[in-house]
């Protein structure tokens, strides 16, 4: 018979009651932030880490986010023990890459302890991307900064509740630092509320089954993820992997992923130095590209904690452009890190077809635009991921619009809320019928979105890449399409661009954002001539198209 601590449906019940927390986390951030990009696109994570850290349920967000929230956990709470200042009803703010924050400025993650008498039992956190920390640009986002000061106020894991109130000289530094403060205030608050219904919840779980019982369900439970995580381990091909890719820039980035029974070891040491430019990835955050890739492969349907992810080893160099060292810029990380999961991706992909499909859109193509609204007077800015095309696989068309593998499971911004909101109009948004993606099986179509500015002087930041080298192919099919902005101008020429920071728009201007078409798997003259028909009939490729790509008569 099972003991009471090691009880297996006691231990269920415990796991999926973390689950349960994590996700009211989120509902409550979800219905009380002020920005769009939190209450509409779900830029964000909740999560639960134990007394050390240790990530014990993902909960719900953006994948690329919820990795974020143990590691700054850690960093947060080595930080403040060794001064034994952390107290009941306290709770914790970092935003800096180099103190725990991972991503970038914009990213504030809230923490707060779990306790139980005098004593430690967990931590709840969330993390979300806020529309403006002050720095050199509105939006807090520019290809121009060259230090990580010029991109916005930086928290350098720093309580800003303490024993249930608000530290207000630290609550005033934060809106004062904003161009939209009641906004960012507002979203800081939503993310306070979320941390303390979270630690309200575990607090009453572990008095139900005790303390013991509670720490040790955690436990337990990442230790099975670790067995689940070896158990697929060995079902992959093993072996030394190695990739080279050049990148829109010029860089060439390269990865060798060494497969054992018991390691997934990923090499980034042969890459490039540290960008001047916002470019840059921290390490955590590379770590977080190789828990997601690793994850995928590794029973995606399994839940998701620190044990799940003991296989990987993480090799980086000090000083790269995936180890980012003080004062590096990393404004633009999401693109970095889309890169690296990528380029692991194609690396294992031609190994194991039948796990991973040829490559997606693979770019966050972030926009940006804001300026004053014609209508309140205040500043507003908007930011906006932007749906794509996946790849093919070897049994499968690629999905269609959807968001890249980095961003998850979020949703674009209605066009309803961007024009009541935001001083803009959404004039249309389609699927982009470009060439490319095609084969036995087809890459998903990107989008064309066009937003026309409603503002007298505003201003358009973007950063997207695979503009240059479009999504690749398996198996002999076609690369998919690029992805990129063009900026027409109500009384000019238009220009076409992939990144440009601060253009400075005018009532009337349209911006168009284009999304490419995931990669091709197959031989095109493969294809079934049913599904060419479909697409005919469907507007997708025109006859004389599908007559020179598929061989159709």
């Amino acid at each position: 018979m099972p003991t009471k601590t090691n009880d297996p449906i006691t231990m269920e019940i415990i796991q999926n009651s973390l689950q349960a927390t994590a996700d009211e986390m989120f509902a409550v951030m979800k219905k009380t932030a002020m920005s769009s990009i939190i209450y509409e696109v779900l830029d964000m994570g909740t999560g639960i880490t134990d007394a050390k850290g240790e990530l014990a349920c993902s909960g719900a967000g953006i994948p690329a986010f919820v990795g974020v929230l143990d590691k700054a956990v850690k960093v947060i709470a080595k930080k403040f023990r060794r001064g034994g200042d952390i107290e009941p009803g306290d709770v914790f703010a970092t935003n800096d890459p180099y103190y725990g924050g991972v991503t970038h400025l914009n990213d504030i993650v809230v923490a707060m302890p779990v306790f139980m008498a005098e004593r430690i039992i967990a931590w709840t956190a969330n993390i979300a991307h806020n529309s403006d920390v002050g720095g050199m640009a509105p939006g807090s986002l520019t290809g121009a900064a060259t230090e990580i000061f010029q991109e916005g106020l930086r928290l350098p894991a720093v309580k800003i509740i303490s024993k249930g109130e608000p530290i207000r000289s630290v609550m005033e530094i934060i809106k004062v630092n904003s161009r939209m403060p009641h906004v960012l205030e507002g979203d800081v608050w939503a993310a306070i509320a979320s941390v303390r219904i979270g630690a309200k919840r575990l607090q009453q779980l572990a008095e139900k089954h005790s303390v013991e019982l509670f720490e040790n369900a955690m436990s337990q439970f990442m230790d099975f993820g670790e067995r689940v995580s070896l158990a697929e381990l060995a079902k992959l091909p093993k072996g030394a992997f190695k990739l080279s890719e050049e990148q829109d820039d010029g860089r060439v980035f390269n990865v060798k992923i060494t497969i054992s029974d018991t390691e997934f070891v990923v090499d980034l040491r042969e890459n490039p130095d540290q960008s001047t430019n916002p470019l840059n990835a921290s390490r955590d955050g590379v770590m977080v590209c190789a828990q997601m890739l690793f994850k995928s492969l590794a029973n995606p349907n399994s839940p998701a904690n620190e044990g799940s992810f003991r296989p990987i080893r993480l090799l980086t160099r000090e000083g790269s452009v995936f180890h980012a060292t003080e004062p590096a810029p990393l404004g633009f990380y999401y693109e970095t890190e889309l890169r690296v999961k990528d380029l692991m991706w194609r690396c294992l992909a031609p190994h194991m077809p039948e796990r991973l499909a040829a490559g997606h859109f693979a770019s966050l193509c972030g926009t940006f635009i804001g300026g004053i609204h014609p209508d309140t007077g205040r500043q507003y800015t908007i930011i906006e991921p932007q749906l794509g095309g996946w790849g093919a696989s070897p049994h499968r068309d690629g999905n269609t619009a959807i968001f890249s593998s980095f961003h998850g499971e979020t949703y674009n911004c209605p066009a309803e809320i961007n024009e009541a909101r935001n001083g803009l109009y959404v004039d249309r948004m389609e699927l982009n019928l470009e060439p490319g993606g095609e084969g036995k099986y087809t890459g998903g179509r990107g989008i064309v979105m066009d937003y026309r500015v409603r503002a007298a002087a505003g201003f358009l930041t973007v950063g997207y890449t695979r503009s240059k080298f479009p999504a690749w192919a398996l198996a002999g099919g076609r690369e998919g399409s690029p992805n990129y902005v063009r900026l027409i101008r109500r009384d000019g020429p238009s220009e076409r661009f992939a990144f440009a920071s601060g253009l400075t728009t005018h009532a009337d201007d349209v911006i168009r954002v284009v999304t490419g078409s995931g990669g091709g798997c197959g031989d095109p003259k493969e294809r079934n001539r049913a599904a060419v028909e479909e697409d005919i009939k469907n507007g997708l490729i025109t006859r004389d198209r599908a007559r020179e790509v598929y061989g159709t008569e």
